[in-house]
C-alpha cells in the first residue's frame, strides 16, 4: 500500500524484545542507507500517544476502556507517524502494534476477539478495504515462567508486568495464535537463546524492501 516499510516488535515482557530492537534500527539503517528508518512505540508513538500510555501502564481500568484507549493511541500513531512515514518511503520499526492488544487485552485478559478485530478493522481499515499491519512482525517466543525469572531482575514494574505467570501464558498462545494465522508476517525468534545467538538469526533475517 505504501512505498515504505513496516517492521514491529513484538513479544511478553521479558522476552528480550528491548534488547535488540535499537541495534536492529541501526542494521536497516546500514543496508538501506537511501531510506530514514523511524522507531517509534506503541502505546505511545505521538504527544497524545505517550500521555495514553502512562495511564494505560499504570491506571486501574475497565478492560473495554482500556482496549479503547490502546486504539485510539494507535489511530492517534497511525495519522501522524507511521502513515506518512511509509507514505514517504520510510522505514518504521514500532516496539508493538495492534498484535499486543490482542495478546494483551485478548488473550491474557479476556476481551471478546471479536471486539478487537471490530476495533482492528475500524482503526487500521483503508478506503481499499486492506487493513494496515507490519509487513514483518519479529515476535520474541518465550515461555513465561522464563519471562518471569527475567522480568524480576528489571525496574520497577507496570500493571501489567506485575500480572502472573499464567496471564502471560494466555499472552504467550494469543501471540502464537496470531502467527500461526498469519504466517508470512511473522519472523518467530526462540527467546530462550542467548543474546548473541538471537542478534546472529536477527542478522540473517532476509528483508527485501
Amino acid at each position: 500500500m505504501y512505498p515504505g516499510y513496516f517492521i514491529s516488535f513484538e513479544g511478553i515482557d521479558g522476552a528480550g524484545k528491548s534488547t535488540h530492537i535499537e541495534s536492529f534500527q541501526k542494521l536497516m539503517q546500514e543496508r538501506y542507507p537511501q531510506r530514514e528508518v523511524v522507531m517509534t512505540r506503541e502505546p505511545g508513538g505521538t504527544s497524545l500517544g505517550e500521555r495514553l500510555r502512562t495511564l494505560l501502564l499504570d491506571a486501574p481500568m475497565n478492560l473495554e476502556t482500556e482496549a479503547l484507549l490502546m486504539f485510539a493511541a494507535r489511530r492517534e500513531h497511525i495519522a501522524q507517524v507511521i502513515e506518512p512515514a511509509l507514505s514517504a518511503g520510510k522505514i518504521v520499526i514500532s516496539d508493538r502494534f495492534t498484535d499486543a492488544s490482542f495478546a494483551y487485552q485478548g488473550g491474557g485478559r479476556g476481551l471478546s476477539l471479536k471486539k478487537l478485530n471490530e476495533l482492528e478493522h475500524w482503526v487500521q481499515g483503508r478506503p481499499n478495504g486492506v487493513l494496515l499491519q507490519p509487513n514483518l512482525t519479529i515476535l520474541f517466543d518465550l515461555p513465561g515462567e522464563i519471562a518471569e525469572a527475567r522480568r524480576s531482575k528489571v525496574r520497577a514494574p507496570d500493571k501489567f508486568e506485575k500480572m502472573d505467570l499464567n496471564f502471560f501464558e494466555k499472552v504467550r498462545q494469543e501471540y502464537l495464535r496470531r502467527a500461526k494465522e498469519d504466517p508470512k508476517r511473522f519472523y518467530l525468534v526462540d527467546a530462550t537463546k542467548t543474546p548473541d545467538l538471537i542478534w546472529s538469526d536477527l542478522k540473517k533475517l532476509e528483508i527485501i524492501i
